[in-house]
């Protein structure tokens, strides 16, 4: 996979879960956060914000939803990570070009402090007719690697877990279109 089509394919999710003008509509970070729940907790002392039931958080163009929203702040206030859960927890976005990109997973994690992003279980992102999905995606956005993996991956004894519904990793790449050369997810 060439690095460049990687590194956008991995900053579409990224770009899902911590809004930036990169690959977003470029006035989406400018936008105010909305956040709506059934319910929302702030410990101030602690770091944290807890928010539970019909979870929805937009800004601009990108549209997040799940059950439950767990934020955690470093002590100057600044993000430290971010866990969204749902079944599933997804989100949309639509970029200044190309076709809105969707994803979803059971649990999407954000680690602020290290770079990386992470969709686990039965995780999947979409843009157009590009397919991108398995039981965990990993992106590391300071390196721009990306990575997805089966649930038999990393198992001392995968050959005990059946290759059905073990969520292998798939990608599917649209035929080109005229005129055009075809790129890799």
């Amino acid at each position: 996979m060439k690095s460049s089509r990687k590194a956008e394919w991995a900053l579409w999710l990224l770009l899902a879960v911590v809004s930036g003008p990169a690959g977003a509509l470029s006035s989406d970070s400018e936008q105010p956060i909305e956040i709506e729940a059934d319910f929302a907790e702030l410990d101030d002392e602690e770091g944290t914000t807890v928010y539970v039931g019909n979870v929805v958080v937009v800004q601009g163009s990108i549209r997040m939803t799940g059950d439950r929203l767990r934020v955690n702040f470093t002590p100057e206030k600044d993000l430290k990570e971010a866990f969204l859960d749902g079944r599933p927890a997804t989100f949309k976005q639509t970029p200044d070009k190309d076709e809105d990109v969707n994803g979803e997973a059971l649990k999407i994690e954000y680690h602020a402090l290290e770079n990386i992003l992470n969709l686990i279980d039965k995780a999947k992102v979409t843009q157009g007719g590009r397919l991108f999905e398995g039981h965990r995606i990993n992106y590391d956005t300071a390196k721009s690697i990306i990575t997805a993996r089966s649930a038999r991956a990393d198992q001392a004894r995968k050959d005990e877990i059946p290759k059905e519904g073990s969520g292998r990793v798939r990608i599917v790449i649209p035929p080109k279109k005229k005129g055009t050369m075809p790129s890799l997810p």
